[in-house]
This record gives structure tokens, sequence and C-alpha cells, in this order.
């Protein structure tokens, strides 16, 4: 088809109105009360948004002519949330096989790998577990069922990451709305998961002491790899060609690795263990991190906090006497954001082990009240996230030229009583699922407190 009938076509098919159109070129949403995060709160403030990004922002924004304006009045709106460590946008993954992995193994995306089982690991070099080279930006899917659940908590981003194995894959900064995958990701390598994860004794590594003794080898031999590859590509006429290894170019493509440690022996040995690598590094977990808030200070290193916080297993023996850290851990656990924050630890929070979205905001409503600032769980929800990431500059506040991620609530983010109006990603405006109504009771069945008198 020649371009002047190709033209004509497409202003037809405009004219009747059958080109999907984007979000609107403008839109504002004028008279809400507006937490910027990186300034102060706007009482009665307007935010503008243009073709996905925040155009103004203030309390005497001029609204052009023409623009999509929403009646802000009795609105909170915030920067859109994000939760920094999650599987959100991923297809399900199945365990790992144990046995080996690296340049010859694979990693198991679910449906699970069939046939025999995998031969024994005898050492390092099998590269047990590892799936440097998966990257979750690869398998991201627009319709994966959380995404909707996600959305309607006031959650614009997540940063999502392959959780198999020792070294799980490479995580993605992703939103949390798009018509594909690729529109969805804003940074595809925002880092390396790791866990601590042994196949038994039967196979190496069969300890907590051979997995981290692993992780050495492999960063060592992703240092000899480096140095290979720069002595070929400088004399390839006299240099030997070092062989392709997909794990290690996994490792050296890794900006940060993340390192999970939950009590506080873990939080020390992690800080020591992630110092030996040079590679910048993230400790997530964390609920014992209340004990040692000023040593995380003094070491840099940030935190992705889980904020399910511990309490007592209800299928547990109810005679069993727990212990006295047991018990204290479950007192006190809620507090450790609060600790943090005054410490100046830079800190995020995640949904992992969570049941749905929204227990994350009720979670640090726990925290909040025995001590948390509103104002320090709102960052952590959003600016400190994005900082942790190296992604301040783009989402993470309510600024002139960052994406327009929005969470929209009527009433306050931590009051149980609050709803989500709606939240804006990539400047699209995305209005939450209708709750599902309550089924009806049959009329034989009585109410639960008849049953229990």
């Amino acid at each position: 088809m020649n371009k002047p009938h190709l033209l004509l076509m497409l202003l037809s098919i405009a004219s009747a109105g059958l080109v999907m159109a984007g979000p609107p070129p403008y839109m504002a949403i004028r008279g809400a009360r507006i937490f910027t995060v990186s300034g102060p709160v706007l009482e009665k403030g307007t935010v503008l948004l243009k073709d996905g990004l925040i155009e103004a922002v203030g309390e005497n924004v001029a609204v052009p002519a023409g623009v999509t304006v929403i009646d802000g009045t009795g609105l909170n709106v915030y920067p859109g949330l994000i939760d920094a460590l999650s599987t959100w946008g991923l297809p399900e993954v199945a365990p790992a096989t144990p046995g080996p992995g690296g340049t010859r193994g694979s990693a198991v995306i679910a449906p699970p790998l069939q046939g025999p089982p995998a031969a024994r690991v005898r050492g390092p070099e099998d590269r047990p577990n590892t799936f440097t080279w998966v990257k979750a930006a690869d398998l991201v899917k627009p319709s994966e069922k959380r995404l909707e659940a996600a959305r309607g908590a006031g959650f614009t981003t997540a940063v999502s990451f392959p959780k198999q194995g020792i070294l799980a894959g490479q995580g993605a900064m992703i939103n949390l709305g798009g018509e594909t995958g690729g529109e969805m990701v804003l940074d595809p390598s925002a880092g390396l998961y790791s866990d601590f994860v042994t196949g038994g004794f039967a196979n190496f590594p069969g300890s907590l002491m051979g997995v981290m003794a692993y992780m050495r080898q492999v960063w060592i031999d992703a240092a000899y790899y480096k140095v290979a590859k720069a002595a070929y590509a400088k004399d390839p006429a006299s240099v030997p060609r070092p062989a392709y290894d997909r794990a290690l170019e996994g490792v050296l493509e890794t900006h940060r690795l993340l390192i999970p440690a939950t009590s506080r022996v873990q939080i020390e040995r992690a800080l020591r263990f992630g110092a030996e690598f040079k590679t910048p590094f993230v400790l997530y977990g964390g609920h014992a991190a209340y004990e040692i808030a000023s040593d995380i200070k003094k070491s840099g290193v940030p935190v992705i906090l889980n904020v399910k916080w511990p309490v007592k297993d209800k299928d547990s023996d109810p005679e069993a006497i727990p212990s006295m850290r047991t018990l204290q851990l479950r007192d006190q656990a809620p507090t450790t954001p609060a600790k943090l924050a005054a410490a100046g630890v830079t800190f995020a929070v995640c949904s992992d082990g969570l049941e749905a979205p929204k227990d994350l905001i009720k979670a640090l409503k726990k925290s909040i009240d025995v001590g948390l600032k509103p104002a320090d769980a709102i960052r952590a929800l959003t600016l400190s996230a994005a900082e942790i990431y190296g992604m301040s500059a783009r989402i993470g506040s309510i600024e002139k030229g960052k994406i327009a991620n929005l969470t929209v609530i009527k009433g306050d983010l931590f009051d149980d009583k609050s709803k989500v109006s709606m939240v804006f990603i990539d400047g699209k405006r995305y209005l939450p699922a209708p709750e599902a109504p309550t089924p009806p009771r049959p009329a034989n069945v009585a109410p639960t407190e008849e049953l229990e008198r």
C-alpha cells in the first residue's frame, strides 16, 4: 500500500473514532490535600498531569482550559505506593530442582521441569541453584492476577524478583499497569536476589557455611571472568577466548545484591558478608533490626523490611510455652520501623508473606500505633523505596517532571475506614474493582455467635 492510501485510511479510521486513545494529554486533581513527601504537605493543592508525567504541583497551579479536572475535595493524594520486594506481575515460579544450574542448568518456571532427577552436585563448578541470568523483566505479565488487588490497595509500583535458588535472578522495578510487559518495566536491573537455601548435607552446598562459601566462589569466578574477557578483547590474536558463562554474566551486570537477614545474629553476619563482595547490597527481612539500628546506620546499608510481624502460629500446640526471646520478638518487631527511622536508616517495606496487598498498610498502622511517625511510614512506602533502587529522580514523590504515579484516597492512608478512590500509573487512571458482595447465609445456618453459645 502506498503512503497516500495509508494516510487516507488512517484519517478515515480516526474520523470514525476507532483509533485507541491513550491517557488524556492533560488531567488535574484540584483542591486536594497533597503529600509531596519531598516537600511540605499542601493542604489545598493541585497536581497537573500531562503525557504521563507530573506537569506541575502547588497551591496556585493554573489549570489550562480543556483539561479534565477531578474535584479533590476530601481527597488525599500520595505518591504511588511501592512494594520494595515482591513477585507481583510475575508468573508463579515452581521450586528449583536440586542439582546443577549455571551454564548447564535452567531456571524452573512453571510448569516445573519433568524428567529424571538432576545429577548430584559435587562442587561450585556445577553452579548449584544459580539462576543469575533469569530476568524478571522478561517474565512480567500485565494480566497477572494479583495486579488488580495491588492497585486497589493503592500500589502503583513493585520491585519484583524471581525467587528460586541461592542466586535467583535479576529483579525489575515495574509499574502495575500497562498494555504490555515491556510498558510496565521501569528498570530491568533492580538487583540480584539471593537466599541461603541448602540442598541438605548429601549435596553441595549442604549447609549455611557451604552456601556462603559458594557465593564467595561465584564472585571470585566472576572477577577472573571479567579480567579474561578484557584481556581477550584487547588482544584476541594471542589471548585465549574465554568460554561464555551466563551465570557469571549475570553477576557482572548486578547493580546491587539483596541479602536475607532477620535476627540480630543474621543481620550482623550479613553486614560483614555483604561487605566482602564489593557490590552494593541491601538487607531484606529485618524483624530484629530494632536491636541493632545504630550499627545498620553506621554501615550505610539500606533495609527492606518484611512487615509480616511474627505472631503465634494458630496451629501451634496451645500448651507449648514460647521462649522469652520469641515473646520479645513478637512484642518488639513492630517497633522496628520507628527505631530505624530514629537512627536515620533508609528503609522501605514489602508485602512478602502477607495474604493481601492491603495487609501491608495495616501492618504499618500497627507500627504507627507503637511510635512510627506517619510521615516516615509514607516515606517508606514511596520515596525511600525509590532511593534504595536508584529511581528517586523518576518516582517516589510528587514533583514536576516525575512519572505521574499517584495514589488518591478518600481519607487518611492508614485509617481502616478510608478507601482508595483511584490510582494513576504513567498518567493513566485506574479505578479499584468493586468489592465482592458478602454471600447470603443459607436460611438453615445459624450465625456464628449463636453456634458458639
